[in-house]
């Protein structure tokens, strides 16, 4: 079907709350991506830190394609291999503790937040100004932005929200506090990075109050800062951190992972999900992380980070560029919606924009130079439009 025959279906059947920029996509490779009309683009942006291993990467593509002819779903009344192996394998790679699996970033938050708090049997839940944590209720009681939050109100209670500093932070956390709730790197306000000195803060009120600290990683994770979980790079050790989007290689999954201290918290009834851990996303998840693992993919995504970020650096109407291996923000002195559409249907690249004038890059992992040059080039041609 053409873009305008999708068009029409969206005016006619489907709920307007996408703002979608008029390109269809049907064929993805690598860092590739082509149109209905046979163009071809340059994705940095990774279907917002998904694909992060790139489109249709074959090992994960063959661990689907086994998995799905085998068993698609039986439910969590049972024991399926691929759930069990993929837990195993999250809580080697972290916490040590255990894993509730689930089917997004904003479920493993909401997770999070009823286990924080019945581990403490109650109590409040704080975040920092900036965050995000997801679209449903809890997760989105647990972002304070006043346009996501004011249409849908009135929130669930027991949130409370302050500045990133660490005086703040640690005004906040009381005997009150079931947990702190923090993205290392903050990711739809903009790749905003939280200071070490703020997440050690965190750790030393949660310790001294019986707080949880809590990571969202579903944007940073996954090898998405040059680390395999961006918590490793901070030396600070949270109680519990929360996965999904480049989890899955491209399909739905999400995680909760805990320490010991955490997880033996939930007991059979306390929460659950029909699809969770459903065999073919583990399959594909099992893949993704045996692939993102890889120490040499790592110190390339610290490698290649460098280099993106002096290169965005140098172009014009840049003021500043901010995060941590290959997530990337650059600060404009332009409109970014409008430099993101001249990128998009100009110069065939993929990028976002996350406010006015703050453009966000989350390419693939598995880029190399050339792919970096390519899309710099790309980027300062809709700088310069």
């Amino acid at each position: 079907m053409s873009l305008a025959d999708l068009q029409a279906i969206e005016c006619e059947s489907v709920m307007r709350n996408y703002a979608r920029l008029p390109v269809a996509f049907v064929r993805g490779e690598g860092a590739r991506l082509w149109d209905d009309e046979g163009n071809e683009y340059l994705d940095f942006l990774c279907g917002i830190s998904v694909t992060s291993l790139g489109h249709c990467h074959p090992r994960i593509v063959e661990a689907i394609q086994g998995q799905a002819g085998l068993l698609m779903h039986v439910s969590n009344l049972f024991y399926t291999e691929p759930a069990m192996q993929l837990s195993a394998r999250l809580s080697k790679s972290s916490l040590g503790g255990k894993v509730y699996l689930c089917n997004s970033g904003a479920e493993a938050n909401e997770a999070a937040i009823k286990l924080a708090r019945k581990a403490k049997q109650g109590g409040d839940i704080v975040t920092v100004l900036g965050a995000f944590h997801g679209r449903t209720y809890g997760a989105l009681s647990a972002t304070p932005q006043e346009s996501k939050q004011a249409p849908f109100a009135p929130m669930v209670p027991g949130f409370r929200a302050v500045p990133p500093e660490p005086d703040a932070l640690a005004g906040a956390i009381d005997e009150q506090t079931a947990a702190v709730l923090l993205e290392p790197i903050q990711g739809e306000s903009g790749v905003n990075v939280l200071s070490d000195e703020l997440l050690s803060c965190a750790r030393a009120a949660c310790d001294k109050h019986g707080a949880a600290l809590i990571f969202d990683e579903v944007q940073c994770g996954m090898g998405r800062t040059g680390a395999l979980w961006a918590y490793e790079q901070t030396g600070v050790r949270p109680d519990a951190i929360t996965a999904a989007k480049a989890l899955g290689g491209g399909l739905p999954v999400g995680a909760l992972i805990t320490n010991r201290k955490l997880a033996d918290v939930f007991a059979p009834g306390d929460h659950g999900s029909t699809f969770a851990g459903g065999p073919v996303v583990a399959a594909a998840a099992l893949a993704a992380l045996e692939l993102t693992e890889d120490p040499f993919l790592l110190a390339r995504v610290r490698e290649l980070g460098a280099l993106l970020a002096n290169s965005l650096a140098e172009l014009p109407h840049v003021l500043t560029v901010r995060g941590r291996g290959l997530m990337l923000a650059c600060g404009l002195d332009v409109s970014a919606p409008e430099v993101v559409r001249r990128a998009l249907l100009e110069q065939r690249l993929i990028a976002g924009a996350t406010g006015p004038t703050t453009i966000r890059l989350l390419p693939p992992l598995i880029i190399d130079e050339m792919h970096i040059a390519d899309a710099v080039q790309r980027l300062g041609a809709a700088l310069d439009g």
